[in-house]
């Protein structure tokens, strides 16, 4: 029996069981392989919360999780990287805020939708990559519409060649900034988060233990054929989301 507390209005405990477990697979997921998790969450919390309330949601939830990852890595962070992207980050969701809040939920599953199976098959500009501000703009504006941009993020990570842990660790700070701009940008547009609280902090649990079974069992596991399964999930997901979106857009 779950607490009421826990379950905001209208939300089946199936379904918070269901997005509980997705929370702590996802952060698993990205422990174990540096990204991947927050796709795989917001493709499943688009299936199951009102999209509304989606990228909102998902911006705290992955705050959480992010913060969890940088806190646990702390010491491998590559500092340099984060000044200036945060900059951007700021620039990019003041931009992309007021055009997010009137999308039509059919709309913004459409965009998800195609944005995740974009994520997987494509890279995003290499000529990006050495400009944090720009990174930092480009992927929180977008952040603002479709939630997980982690990929495109990743691509400035990369491109400095950093050791894998300091990778894991840089990149899960500059994301904890980029969620929590974003996060302020929808609470100053009227979003009511304190409905979603309690969930929240579940759903942010849930990942910090998700974190710590993915750094305890990181170098079990088999690479290639987990990335295949999890690509094989998102695209799955995504064409369930795509599908949703066409079906009442034309309705």
């Amino acid at each position: 029996m779950i607490p009421s507390l826990l379950l905001p209005d209208g939300m089946a405990e199936t379904v918070f069981a269901v997005l509980i477990g997705t929370s702590f697979a996802a952060s698993f997921i990205t422990v174990a392989f540096g990204i991947g998790g927050g796709g795989i969450l917001l493709a499943v919390m688009a299936t199951l919360v009102p999209p509304a309330a989606l990228i909102p949601t998902h911006g705290v939830i992955q705050i959480g999780s992010n913060f969890g990852r940088a806190a646990l890595t702390f010491r491998h962070i590559f500092w340099p990287a984060i000044p200036a992207f945060a900059l951007g980050s700021v620039i990019g969701a003041a931009a992309g805020g007021a055009i997010a809040v009137t999308l039509p939920p059919s709309i913004m599953q459409i965009g998800i939708g195609v944005f995740v199976i974009y994520s997987v098959f494509a890279t995003p500009p290499k000529g990006l990559r050495d400009w944090p501000a720009i990174v930092g703009a480009v992927s929180s504006f977008l952040t603002m519409f479709f939630g997980a941009t982690g990929l495109f993020v990743a691509t400035f990570t990369k491109s400095h060649n950093l050791p894998r842990h300091s990778h894991v660790a840089t990149h899960a700070a500059l994301m904890t900034v980029q969620h929590g701009v974003k996060t302020i940008a929808f609470g100053l547009l009227g979003f009511a988060f304190a409905h979603w609280w309690a969930f929240i902090v579940a759903m942010i649990a849930a990942g910090f233990v998700g974190t710590m079974a993915g750094k305890l069992l990181l170098n079990r596991m088999d690479d290639k054929r987990f990335r295949l399964a999890l690509d094989a999930i998102l695209i799955l997901l995504s064409v369930r989301l795509i599908y949703a979106g066409l079906r009442d857009l034309l309705a």
